[in-house]
């Protein structure tokens, strides 16, 4: 009885963190990234997150200066990316982006991509997290 007592309050436990998990790693758009603040970053890509709940990309970028500094990206989740013509064999690592999208609030360096444009060919696709925004250029 003991054993079968502790064998529920595990599962039950388990499916509440499992239930609870999704819902702490999401987040709204206007609580990460400011619409407001639209900026375009030319780099090559350092790192590719083909994950779930957003697809992210690092990628080195140079300043005027020469300094080279890494950003994160983030995009749509990878459903959503497919539909509109992105899979993991789209993109390489070394591989030069312009990615127009919008600044992390806090400061660092992330954004929210609205559009990837492949610097060698010049296609460009929607980055489907923030797409629809205020502040879209």
């Amino acid at each position: 009885m003991k054993l079968r007592t502790i064998t529920l309050s595990i599962l039950v436990l388990g499916s509440l963190i499992a239930a609870v998990a999704p819902i702490a790693a999401h987040h709204s758009f206007a609580a990460e990234f400011d619409a407001a603040k639209p900026i375009t970053l030319r780099g090559y890509v350092t790192k590719i997150e083909w994950t779930n709940p957003h697809v992210w990309i690092y990628m080195d970028v140079k300043d005027d200066t020469g300094k080279k500094t890494n950003w994160g990206f983030e995009m749509g989740p990878p459903h959503l990316l497919q539909g509109s013509g992105w899979n993991r064999e789209k993109l390489n690592l070394g591989d030069e982006l312009i990615v127009e999208g919008s600044k992390a609030k806090n400061g660092s360096n992330k954004m929210n991509a609205r559009t990837v444009k492949f610097a060698a060919t010049g296609i460009s696709l929607q980055a489907g997290s923030s797409q629809g925004q205020a502040g879209q250029q």
